[in-house]
């Protein structure tokens, strides 16, 4: 689009006034998270040294196992790892490793400067994760809404030149989940650009869609069908920009919304979670 009317730009990426029983998804996933932390796991362990940067480790039983990194979304400005805890059971009892990292929230951080934090925390998990079961070199990255954003760059980062040791298909395999792939139009969305402070560099360097596809990597793009008619855009940019070959899941899932999406993530019964075991287990 060459020009956005703001107001509709508002309507299509405000997910709280599109699903007006967003609050119970947030108090139902709190209690869950609360209960999932009373089991095993290693919190607050630090990544890196700067705000924010901690993650939590739900360790898997025996050692070898898939690594499943979760990137929670909020816009890149609100809510926390220790609000996304209750998804870690749902892939531990199938046997793999959960990592939950955190980052520092805009606007005291730009979005490229949480997307490096990113590279810091899976630059961590492939060094470390062994120690709790993990092995690095079967890691998949999943995020939703604006973690399905950092879990897109993450699948085309050029890891080599963060550090030399990191291999260059440290990620394998990546699951966007309702993402963010193209940022120009949250540049100019109103109740989001205060507190984003996007700049049209920043947009044009973090947006998924404008990076080369990853030589190896591959990704699942995935949006509810019940979410706005620019998620649904955002996700089938993903399989334009890349090809299907690196992108040979791009569905709009029935029935789905913004929030209910993740219900579906951890249900073993849906096609979101047995997407997520194809990838663990590939």
């Amino acid at each position: 689009m060459s020009s956005y009317d703001p107001a509709w730009l508002d309507r299509m990426y405000n997910n709280r006034a599109l699903v007006p029983e967003h609050a119970a998804f947030f108090e139902r996933w709190a209690r869950a998270s609360a209960q999932a932390r009373e089991l095993d796991c290693e919190l607050d362990v630090a990544y890196g040294d700067g705000a924010g940067e901690t993650l939590d480790v739900f360790p898997s039983g025996p050692p070898g196992a898939p690594v499943l990194v979760f990137i929670h979304g909020g816009y890149w400005r609100a809510l926390d790892k220790s609000d996304h805890s209750f998804i870690a059971p749902a892939f531990t009892r199938d046997g793999a490793c959960v990592v939950i990292p955190n980052y520092a929230l805009c606007p005291a951080i730009t979005v490229p400067g949480i997307a490096v934090q990113m590279v810091k925390a899976l630059a961590w998990t492939w060094h470390r994760i062994a120690a709790y079961g993990g092995d690095p070199n079967r890691i998949v990255v999943a995020g939703h809404s604006a973690g399905g954003h950092l879990a897109a760059l993450l699948a085309a980062c050029e890891w080599h030149k963060w550090d030399p040791q990191l291999p260059p298909d440290l990620v394998k395999r990546a699951l966007s989940i309702s993402g963010l792939h193209d940022l120009e139009p949250i540049m100019h969305t109103p109740f989001l650009q205060p507190s984003l402070q996007l700049t049209p560099a920043d947009a044009r360097r973090a947006s998924p869609a404008l990076l080369p596809a990853p030589a190896q990597a591959c990704l699942y793009a995935v949006a509810g069908g019940d979410e706005s008619e620019e998620f649904h855009r955002q996700c089938r940019l993903m399989r334009e920009a890349w090809g299907s070959r690196r992108v040979p899941v791009c569905e709009m899932l029935a029935g789905l919304n913004h929030f209910s999406i993740l219900d579906a993530f951890t249900d073993p019964a849906h096609q979101l979670h047995r997407y997520t075991l194809d990838l663990l287990q590939a």
